[in-house]
């Protein structure tokens, strides 16, 4: 088995990623403070095509020196949009007729094991602050709240990797 080289890879080029046709995603980062996961969320938004991200808060913007660290020119190709709080990105997101989950742990919350999304809705994920998670009236302004399996002792996952795990669900269950 061989490795492949990158020009092998056939990857989008900017332009070409900008007009394909979108996973009817919006990642919604709730006041993440640290750059290199706002950077970590915009390549993972890329590789699935995601349809925006919208920051919100305390959430750094493009273009920053950190971000891009970590983004590695991702913030060009996916779209993007601030928002001084959460709530109103939600506003935003509610008018265009977006179901909103957020991915907390809270009571009644939908195992992402067990969420089937519609094929038929536009969707809106949010996730939280990396110490405080989503912010409670974010979460009673969202559709409903979906809660990764974890069986260790830890409570947590990093939002970039939680990012990951539930981009990557969402890109099989919705069958691109």
């Amino acid at each position: 088995m061989r490795k492949l080289a990158n020009k092998e890879l056939e990857r989008k080029t900017v332009e070409e990623f900008k007009t394909s046709s979108k996973t009817p995603v919006i990642i919604v980062l709730d006041n993440v403070r640290s750059l290199n996961n706002v950077g970590s969320v915009f390549r993972t938004a890329d590789a699935f095509l995601v349809e925006g991200v919208y920051l919100c808060g305390i959430t750094g913007t493009p273009p920053n020196k950190e971000i891009q660290k970590t983004a590695l020119g991702a913030t060009e190709s996916v779209s993007w949009k601030y928002f001084k709080t959460t709530l109103e990105a939600l506003e935003e997101l509610n008018d265009n007729k977006y179901i909103v989950y957020a991915i907390e742990q809270a009571e009644s919350a939908i195992m992402l094991n067990n969420f089937m999304p519609s094929k038929k809705q536009k969707i809106a994920i949010i996730f939280g602050n990396e110490v405080k998670g989503v912010d409670q009236e974010v979460i009673d302004a969202s559709t409903d709240v979906i809660e990764i399996p974890q069986l260790g002792t830890k409570h947590s996952l990093n939002i970039s990797v939680s990012v990951g795990v539930v981009m990557w669900d969402l890109f099989l269950k919705l069958g691109r």
